[in-house]
């Protein structure tokens, strides 16, 4: 008896702990959404003139609208795009007359890497953004062929002489660069896989318990007669 009690106890409590963390995937997930939607209600907005003063944490996915003078000088980032495969973001400074950004103008294939680009005069609708893409595992930029693995904000401004303000271009800067506008298409969201993963062991857990539940309760009997 003693046995099946413990049994029942110690399965309750791992079903009740299991069943726990898939509800709060569930409230996570509900979260994540809104957070979401309000993320691409702002990349949608309408743009307005960049701030007198950015913040990072304000002012990320604002959509603004410059105009100014491409400067000459790129960097290249390499990236991989679907269906299409590598190549590399073109990474810019841009004068607005006074003051100095960077600006992402987009997508070009590996072949295009060194082919000359527009600069100049020209007006730029995009989106305000500092992406979080290093860690541990990238690797350290090639300076002298000049292909970079991650927009290192504060590394590509320093080696631009810009600020360290990151315009997204969502218009055309160039016909042979292909914008890569800002949207949530990165930001991960797996707590809908987490709950059903939870909720599975949960199941899972429930069967494993009613079974050994049933074999004590069996051999308590068949030890009785």
């Amino acid at each position: 008896m003693h046995r099946i009690l413990f049994l029942l106890i110690f399965g309750l409590a791992g079903l009740g702990v299991l069943l726990s963390l898939g509800i709060w995937q569930v409230q996570r997930l509900s979260w994540k959404q809104e957070l979401l939607a309000e993320i691409e209600d702002r990349i949608s907005a309408d743009p307005v003139d960049l701030p007198a003063q950015v913040s990072e944490d304000a002012d990320k996915y604002l959509p603004v609208i410059v105009s100014g003078e491409m400067v000459p000088g790129e960097i290249h980032v390499l990236v991989s795009v679907k269906q299409v495969g590598a190549g590399y973001r073109i990474i810019q400074s841009f004068n607005t007359g006074d003051r100095t950004i960077l600006v992402d103008r987009g997508f070009v294939p590996t072949t295009a890497k060194d082919t000359e680009r527009l600069t100049g005069p020209m007006e730029i609708a995009g989106n305000l953004h500092w992406p979080d893409e290093i860690d541990s595992y990238t690797p350290e930029a090639d300076i002298d062929a000049n292909i970079w693995f991650a927009r290192d904000v504060q590394n590509l401004a320093a080696a631009l002489g810009a600020e360290p303000v990151l315009l997204i271009a969502g218009s055309q800067t160039d016909p042979n660069v292909a914008p890569l506008p800002v949207d949530t298409a990165g930001i991960p969201n797996d707590h809908l896989q987490y709950a059903i993963t939870w909720f599975g062991l949960a199941l899972v857990w429930a069967a494993m318990t009613g079974y050994f539940l049933w074999r004590s309760r069996a051999n308590s009997e068949s030890d009785a007669t």
